[in-house]
């Protein structure tokens, strides 16, 4: 086995496009170029399940493009499961798969079934193995009963949902999802997530990327990920770590209503990294980081003490939203 399932050296990806004049015979003007990738280098463990979040334009879908062999780069280098994808491209292709949100692959005049064996047979996979994945997949999207019909009559929900189980029927060993969920309804979103980590943990030999917009899909799937902008990455860490990059330290929120003087002191109590608040004729909200959670206790007794009545405590948490406007300075939404 590899020591990397997928590893990335200074990859970089530059598109060029050549401009001409109105008249066939001027010159070419210098080109426009795009950088995709700037030097991108990742390391990706066997079993692991990698996420890649980004804004569009990112590079994202390039990286995973050049991972799967349909793309060459410009520079740098790209291994997956130890085998280069440029110079052993036909031995890898058979060790992965990919699935891609929004894509409209399959022939519209098979239906579901044959679409999917078809698939199935490319990659050499024995027919008793394709139909018990076939059943055990359609039944994951709720797709059994199209499963007759042809992908010419499937709605664009539907043609996602068979793409979901292209990917997965030819048990790659390496997956790359590209927007997997994309278009599809909370409870296919849903069944999806769920069966990726059964799939995950039925082998732990199994690598999986995956690249979404959600910020909750990464945050309740990946063991680790990676922000990437402008085709550089921005950091790379499990989501917990990442988070405790943006908030160091626990903070609560408390709402408290007035006592009889001014609370003073919290920010003096043993524990207290800082603490801010703001007041109406009505209630008090006090902010506290603290360098251990466990000082909150003292900060409650010293509230009670001084006559205030607390209405609620709160434990303020980062989310990876939070880190991805950290670290990219704009939401996904505003792409």
């Amino acid at each position: 086995m590899s020591e990397f399932a997928i590893q990335t050296r200074d990859l970089t990806r530059t598109y060029t496009k050549k401009r001409r004049g109105w008249f066939r015979r001027k010159p070419a003007v210098p080109a426009d170029t795009f950088t995709a990738l700037a030097g991108v280098s990742l390391e990706v463990r066997p079993g692991e399940l990698f996420g890649l979040l980004g804004p569009n334009g990112a590079g994202k879908t390039t990286l995973i493009k050049i991972l799967t062999t349909l793309l060459s780069p410009t520079t740098g280098q790209a291994f997956v499961d130890g085998l280069d994808v440029v110079t052993q491209a036909n031995e890898l292709r058979p060790l992965i798969n990919m699935v891609s949100g929004g894509e409209s692959s399959g022939y519209g005049i098979l239906t579901v079934r044959e679409n999917l064996w078809l698939f199935s047979r490319i990659y050499g996979v024995a027919n008793d193995l394709i139909r018990s994945r076939m059943e055990r997949l359609l039944k994951v999207v709720d797709l059994t009963e199209k499963a007759g019909s042809r992908v010419s009559h499937l709605s664009t929900g539907q043609r996602q949902k068979m793409n979901f189980c292209r990917g997965f029927i030819t048990d790659p060993k390496i997956l790359f999802l590209d927007e997997p969920t994309l278009g599809l309804d909370v409870t296919a979103a849903r069944a999806i997530r769920d069966f990726i980590r059964e799939w995950m943990g039925e082998d732990p030999r199994r690598t999986l990327l995956l690249t979404t917009h959600y910020m909750a899909e990464a945050d309740e799937l990946c063991d680790r990920l990676a922000i990437i902008d402008r085709g550089k990455v921005l950091a790379c860490d499990t989501p917990a770590n990442l988070k405790k990059k943006v908030q160091e330290y626990p903070l609560f929120t408390l709402t408290l209503s007035p006592g009889p003087k001014p609370l003073t002191g919290v920010n003096t109590l043993p524990g207290v990294h800082q603490a801010t608040q703001t007041e109406t004729p009505t209630t008090v909200v006090l902010k506290v980081s603290l360098r251990e959670e466990s000082a909150i206790g003292t900060v409650v007794q010293h509230i009670v003490s001084s006559g205030c009545l607390i209405q609620s405590l709160e434990k303020s948490q980062p989310t990876l939203e939070d880190v991805f406007i950290e670290l990219v300075g704009r939401k996904l939404e505003d792409e």
